[in-house]
């Protein structure tokens, strides 16, 4: 492309379809699949000193035989407080404390909850898919604006136009493709 307004608007477009699958990504990481995952704290904050910090900025976390995550805070006063932040975050696993450290044991998943972890799988792939549907409409709307105001010639415009769908069904592939991967290993016994 010539047009730097095209290339402009190419840019915006590759980097909000890039963060749309980071924060797919992102959120997989979160969902357990019956093995023990340190991600699943990540989000988890615990009240440190009057501020909310993150229980992975507060604690040694580590895994041990696969399904159980062993949190060792590095300050034991705070080992109450990260019990009750796990407790209220709701991640579907409740904390044993035994006055050192707490351990998060992950259950064996069932066939059927493995099930509904694919179904919610898809769903936020599928929402992803329509964020960058939504992004791809913003992009051929700055287009048309750009044609209509014949600052581009219907040259450029067509250009641009093979140019966005050529970046937005690559992106949907590869969320198709994350989908997937996740869907497997949530599957996997």
């Amino acid at each position: 492309m010539e047009n730097e307004q095209i290339e402009e608007i190419l840019l915006v477009l590759d980097e909000k379809l890039d963060k749309a699958l980071s924060v797919l990504k992102e959120d997989y990481s979160a969902i357990r699949a019956g093995r023990a995952n340190p991600h699943i704290l990540d989000k988890v904050m615990v009240d440190y000193y009057g501020a909310p910090t993150p229980v992975t900025q507060t604690s040694n976390i580590s895994v041990q035989e696969g399904r159980c995550l062993v949190i060792s805070p590095w300050d034991i006063s705070i080992l109450k407080a990260i019990e009750k932040a796990i407790q209220v975050s709701n991640i579907g696993i409740t904390p044993t404390n035994d006055g050192k450290v707490i351990r998060l044991v992950f259950p064996e998943l069932t066939e059927e909850r493995r099930r509904d972890l694919v179904k919610q799988i898809k769903k936020m792939g599928e929402d992803t898919k329509v964020a960058q549907r939504n992004v791809r409409r913003d992009a051929m709307d700055s287009l048309k604006k750009l044609k209509n105001d014949k600052a581009i010639s219907e040259d450029e415009f067509s250009a641009g136009e093979k140019e966005v769908e050529k970046l937005v069904s690559d992106a949907v592939s590869k969320v198709e493709a994350t989908v997937s991967a996740k869907e497997k290993e949530i599957m996997t016994v």
